[in-house]
């Protein structure tokens, strides 16, 4: 049997964390075991173990997949506003849009990967912090940038900007998920705006 090409790999590893990340939205990153996955790929175990080698870095690939899938639905449609609160406006309209029609039947699924592993330590554990870590950062320089701007008073704390925004998100997708009510959506944008019309 002649080997794959290296692009024919990369396509069926893309392939492979697309079901993933839909999977594990659901049953969590714990949940997500290369015999459950191999089994909605209709693949062998050793299969996927060649293409992940462990649970772990199954998990770790599929956590990264989905902090890009939230990157490119909540901040690359938001990124052409300019620097700002325009910006973090724009941030805020993409992120109650990601949470109404999210690409996860589970919901946010860094929000589901927080609550999940924030008491258990490890490589997984690490790698969350590291994504939200991130995100948190650029909501901080959003808010910098409106405060030199003279958009948000100077007094203004942009760590508190961008820790209140990420609660009233994360917080809203939990609602939601649990009670599908929009008006939850509509309220947490409300709260949002509060925090930047100050």
């Amino acid at each position: 049997m002649p080997r794959r090409s290296a692009i024919e790999v990369a396509g069926s590893r893309a392939e492979t964390l697309a079901v993933a990340v839909q999977v594990a939205s659901v049953v969590g990153l714990e949940g997500l075991t290369i015999g459950r996955l191999a089994d909605r790929l209709g693949m062998s175990k050793s299969g996927l173990v060649g293409r992940f080698g462990s649970k772990e870095q199954l998990q770790l690939a599929t956590l990264d997949q989905a902090a890009d899938i939230f990157r490119r639905t909540v901040y690359e449609p938001a990124s052409p506003a300019p620097p700002g609160l325009a910006r973090l406006n724009a941030i805020c309209d993409a992120w109650m849009a990601y949470l109404a029609r999210p690409p996860f039947p589970g919901g946010c699924f860094l929000t589901t990967a927080m609550v999940e592993f924030d008491a258990r330590p490890g490589p997984v554990n690490d790698a969350v912090k590291t994504v939200m870590r991130r995100w948190l950062a650029l909501l901080e320089r959003e808010a910098s940038r409106a405060i030199e701007n003279g958009e948000l008073p100077a007094e203004t704390d942009p760590k508190d900007v961008a820790f209140t925004i990420n609660a009233l998100a994360v917080g809203t997708n939990c609602d939601f998920q649990l009670n599908r009510n929009p008006g939850s959506l509509q309220r947490a944008r409300r709260a949002m705006t509060a925090v930047l019309c100050r």
